[in-house]
């Protein structure tokens, strides 16, 4: 009877633990999740990633552009090459423009997408003597911004050094030391942390300091994401100004 009486009293106990643990699950989430909806579906984009603003009369360059899809991911669609004015210059069908005349004009490319609105990017182009030097950037910045109830702010930058790159937080910048596993990535995505790169865990909390970061191109992300790992959730996202 004692022993059956001891059963009887670990499982009302049990059972009163996972009831209790049950109760507080959705008040240790709204700790990280607070008052956030996410959605993970952005904006398609096709941005120019190589370009130049000044193209020689009989010279020709390859422009060169990146296109994102509504989840962040990258792909190679159609694209469509437009020139503003083809008695300046003309391009084919893979982004190569030729001068034919001076003066100034666009080159527009547009991606078409059933059921999605056209999404298209603009260089201006002067047509010139000689073509200019390449618009080859070493870094981009940024400044992140909390999207929840966390601390997070700072101007960062991200730069090539090396054969790799490296993420730069400035003086200014601050995160929630609160928060059980809090990780940065670079992503296209900020809602969502899949196809994105992990940069690793975020150890220092104010201050200046970087991460080292391999196997990934200056211009293959735009934003920078701050991420509640264990619980999924977002915390805050910076995006690259240039």
């Amino acid at each position: 009877m004692c022993s059956l009486a001891i059963n009887l009293n670990l499982s009302v106990i049990f059972m009163k633990t996972k009831i209790i643990g049950a109760l507080l699950l959705p008040f240790i989430l709204a700790g990280c999740i607070g008052d956030d909806i996410i959605f993970d579906e952005v904006d398609a984009q096709v941005r120019f990633v190589l370009w130049v603003d000044t193209l020689g009369v009989d010279d020709s360059f390859q422009f060169e552009v990146r296109y994102t899809n509504q989840i962040g991911e990258v792909e190679e669609p159609a694209l469509t090459w437009i020139s503003s004015d083809t008695s300046l210059f003309t391009v084919d069908d893979t982004g190569l423009a030729t001068g034919i005349a001076k003066g100034d004009a666009y080159l527009v490319c547009e991606v078409e997408i059933s059921d999605r609105p056209t999404v298209r990017d603009t260089a201006f182009v002067v047509i010139a003597g000689e073509t200019g030097m390449q618009n080859l950037a070493t870094e981009r910045t940024g400044t992140l911004k909390t999207t929840s109830s966390y601390v997070l702010e700072g101007a960062f930058k991200l730069k090539e050094e090396g054969s790799g790159l490296v993420l730069e937080l400035e003086s200014d910048y601050k995160a929630s030391s609160s928060l059980p596993g809090l990780y940065v990535y670079l992503t296209n995505n900020p809602n969502s942390t899949n196809g994105a790169y992990e940069i690793g865990k975020v150890r220092t909390f104010s201050g200046s300091h970087s991460f080292d970061i391999s196997g990934v191109n200056l211009n293959d992300f735009d934003y920078v994401l701050y991420f509640c790992k264990p619980f999924g959730v977002k915390v805050g996202d910076g995006k690259f100004e240039n």
